[in-house]
């Protein structure tokens, strides 16, 4: 039998908290710590090390990117950590600050709160050490995006594929989106890694690379 999941939740609005902590816990997942503020996330992440740290991005004590740090000094002690990342705002610098070429990166919109089964599914890929970003966001990329290299050396159709991508969709997920075969989506994203320069490394994630890249390209 699998040991359940586990996370720490952070959020300094109560109601929210218990509403995400219901949520997961509903779903199977082994709430093992609340945290209200900075200094209580960091605690509850080293003293219970779960597998996902779920947190907003403002908290106490000033609300302002309280949450970032949490998730950058947790993923910089423990790479193989999972963070999952809510925020109010779509905002592509905070995600870029984020990646730096990590995986097992979640950004979603708090709205996305409304939507159980998205929220869980979230958190569960990743665990399993995926990068997942709100469709709004993705969205908000392409709006804003920068007519400038290097994405501009990309087909339509290949910013299509990084952008579902950055969603954190697998290529099977990916070919259903876009209605073409898997194989067609492979040769895609083979294009777009060879484009952006990112060689075969089994030291990186290039498709969490790419993903960075796509982001930067918004800023």
């Amino acid at each position: 039998m699998h040991e359940p999941l586990t996370v720490v939740v952070a959020e300094d609005e109560f109601v929210t908290r218990a509403g995400i902590v219901h949520l997961l816990s509903d779903a199977g997942v082994s709430v093992l710590a609340e945290a209200d503020d900075l200094d209580s996330l960091l605690h509850a992440a080293a003293e219970h090390r779960p597998d996902v740290v779920v947190t907003d991005v403002r908290m106490p004590p000033t609300h302002t990117t309280e949450g970032l740090m949490a998730a950058q000094q947790i993923l910089t002690e423990r790479p193989t950590a999972g963070v999952l990342v809510l925020s109010h705002v779509d905002d592509p610098e905070q995600l870029a600050s984020l990646l730096d070429g990590r995986r097992s990166i979640g950004y979603l919109l708090k709205e996305r709160l409304m939507e159980a089964d998205t929220l869980v599914a979230a958190v569960r890929r990743v665990a399993a050490g995926e990068c997942v970003i709100d469709p709004q966001v993705v969205a908000a990329v392409l709006h804003r995006r920068r007519r400038t290299e290097p994405l501009d050396v990309l087909t339509h159709r290949e910013r299509d594929v990084l952008a579902l991508i950055a969603e954190g969709l697998s290529n099977a997920a990916v070919a259903q989106r876009m209605h073409v075969s898997e194989r067609t989506v492979e040769v895609h994203v083979g294009a777009v890694l060879a484009k952006l320069g990112l060689d075969p490394d089994r030291s990186v994630n290039r498709r969490v690379l790419a993903v960075l890249e796509f982001i930067r390209s918004a800023q």
